[in-house]
């Protein structure tokens, strides 16, 4: 894969929302400009664009034709940690809070929360040997 673009209804309130988490996650800022930035790692560009205001109207839902969600590999507990609460400090709307952190299943710690247009975002510790 070389490129993920996903359309926002709102550049600022997704920046505020991703930029510290993807430099915390080893992503670096690629481009940026007037309507958009970009952030890469490992030869992946992750972009985020602002819609056009006609075509914001029906919104996003993750159950419709096109992307449920992304997730994003979390190299230790310490990094998980200081991820959950950088977003606490965003007021994200976390998911599956009951379940936390084992929704995905009791095989590995997992982290599911909305971002501003309620796009699912999942963090993966690809370590769980370590207990939280």
């Amino acid at each position: 894969m070389n490129h993920i673009e996903i359309n926002v209804s709102n550049l600022q309130k997704t920046k505020a929302i991703y930029a510290d988490l993807l430099c915390l996650l080893g992503w670096e800022i690629y481009q940026e400009w007037t309507l958009g930035f970009s952030y890469q790692k490992n030869g992946l560009y992750l972009v985020f664009v602002q819609a056009e205001d006609s075509h914001k109207e029906s919104g996003y839902h993750r159950k419709r034709i096109g992307l449920n969600h992304l997730a994003f590999n979390v190299a230790s507990i310490e990094q998980f940690e200081h991820a959950i609460q950088l977003l606490e400090a965003k007021k994200v709307q976390f998911l599956y809070k009951n379940r936390f952190p084992y929704a995905g299943g009791d095989a590995m710690k997992r982290c599911f929360f909305e971002d501003s247009d309620r796009i699912k975002i999942e963090l993966v510790l690809v370590n769980s040997e370590v207990s939280l």
